[in-house]
């Protein structure tokens, strides 16, 4: 019977054998960012509403349509955190950590939360990896945003992900590039999907990233704000292509790039995965020079990215990379009797204690059983103890790969197992 409760609609349990490849997934990922000397923050789930009605923008779809937002018994509208950024650069204005370093080089993993149609690799309880960058207007952190998730990518055998780069402008050209475009996109509105309508006035570049068939036919001559940056984005783009060129890193200019977020200035970009089909973006990010100081901080440029951890584990599904389980015990203490079994209990506590993944039985089972559970697990070695055993010091490790079995001294079987430990790393 499956019981009475079951997970939330767009909710997941990760389960044992499932766990294991979220833990690949999330070692990698500290790994690469160590690598780029980034340090993690951690902020809460819940969040002020505000925060992110004024960070991602009160017309975008996130704060629209998608956040889970409620009043607390205190009377305080709280929202759970639909993505990092915000939620770090709040920190960020509020434990002053400019005033602390000059450049801050922050990263996160954990839970989001949007109410969206659940689909495959986007759930309403969904998980991201991010790094911000706050504090340098320099074109080389962007394409340091870029390489983040792409390195992570390698490092979990998808090596052929894909980049594309855009540059959406500034407060300085932003204002009349965007006058431009309503009045172009005013000749077909009617045309135009129901939802590309809604944003024409207030969120018009988000028209040009529709997905709808219709909306791209009818905006293939729309102009690109590419087209149109002022002297300082126009640089600022230009740079960012030439480190990419110079490290050999293949990308496309994407005038239709322009994200979500009304955040974003100058530098835009998303890698995407063949793998998935139409949604096949795993990570996206961008400049956002003005946000800490509309935040309440002052005037701090940043970049960063965010991506999606089950994006990634989808990925690398459909391409059938499976990262080594790590769940399996070292060795199983089995026991023969009951005296042996209360040795047993208290040489797997010591044995545990120097880090040695061990386990035993616990339901009273004959020593085929065991064995038998031994092998289930797919421990490495088993050990099998009774009352010769114990008085004689010594017992048979087998080692249940290829069935040989050699003495040791039950003394001395934390360095044994160590030293083959060691042994099967080199």
């Amino acid at each position: 019977m499956p019981g009475t409760f079951r997970s939330l609609k767009g909710t997941k349990d990760i389960l044992p054998g499932e766990v294991e490849t979220w833990q690949s997934v999330e070692a990698a990922i500290h790994t690469v960012m160590r690598a780029f000397h980034y340090r993690e923050i951690r902020t809460p789930v819940l969040e002020a509403t505000g925060l992110f009605a004024r960070s991602i923008g009160e017309h975008t779809d996130i704060v629209g349509k998608e956040m889970y937002t409620f009043v607390d018994r205190g009377g305080d509208s709280v929202t759970m955190k639909p993505e990092g950024t915000a939620a770090v650069l709040r920190a960020f204005v509020q434990h002053s950590l400019g005033e602390q370093a000059v450049l801050n080089k922050l990263y996160y993993l954990g839970p989001m939360f949007r109410q969206e149609r659940p689909q495959a690799g986007r759930l309403r309880q969904f998980h991201q990896f991010g790094a911000e960058a706050i504090g340098s207007t320099s074109p080389a952190l962007d394409v340091e945003s870029m390489l983040i998730p792409l390195e992570v990518g390698r490092q979990l055998g998808v090596n052929d992900l894909a980049l594309q780069v855009n540059s959406v402008g500034c407060e300085k050209c932003r204002p009349a590039y965007r006058r431009l475009l309503i009045s172009e996109l005013e000749k077909v509105a009617p045309r135009l999907s129901e939802e590309s309508r809604a944003r024409l006035q207030h969120n018009p570049l988000r028209i040009l990233d529709s997905k709808d068939e219709r909306d791209q036919r009818l905006t293939e001559q729309a102009p690109m704000i590419k087209d149109h940056l002022c002297k300082e984005c126009g640089h600022h783009f230009e740079e960012v292509q030439v480190l990419l060129q110079d490290l050999g890193q293949p990308f496309v200019v994407n005038g239709r790039l322009v994200r979500g977020l009304d955040y974003y200035t100058k530098t835009a970009f998303e890698i995407t995965s063949n793998a998935l089909g139409a949604q096949d973006a795993v990570a996206g990010g961008g400049r956002y020079d003005l946000l800490v100081e509309e935040l309440g901080g002052s005037a701090t440029p940043g970049v960063g990215f965010a991506a999606g951890i089950e994006r990634f584990l989808l990925v690398m599904s459909k391409k059938g990379i499976n990262p080594p389980a790590s769940s399996s015990p070292t060795l199983f203490l089995a026991a023969l009797d009951p005296a042996s079994r209360r040795w047993v209990f208290n040489k797997a506590v010591q044995l545990r204690a120097a880090g040695i993944p061990i386990e035993i039985d616990y339901l009273d089972r004959s020593v085929k059983a065991q064995m038998r559970e031994a092998n289930r697990q797919q421990s490495r070695y088993v050990l099998v103890v009774g009352e010769r055993e114990l008085e004689t010091g010594k017992a048979q490790l087998k080692n249940m790969k290829n069935g040989k079995e050699v003495p040791v001294a039950l003394d001395n079987l934390a360095s044994v197992l160590q030293s083959y430990e060691k042994e099967e790393e080199s």
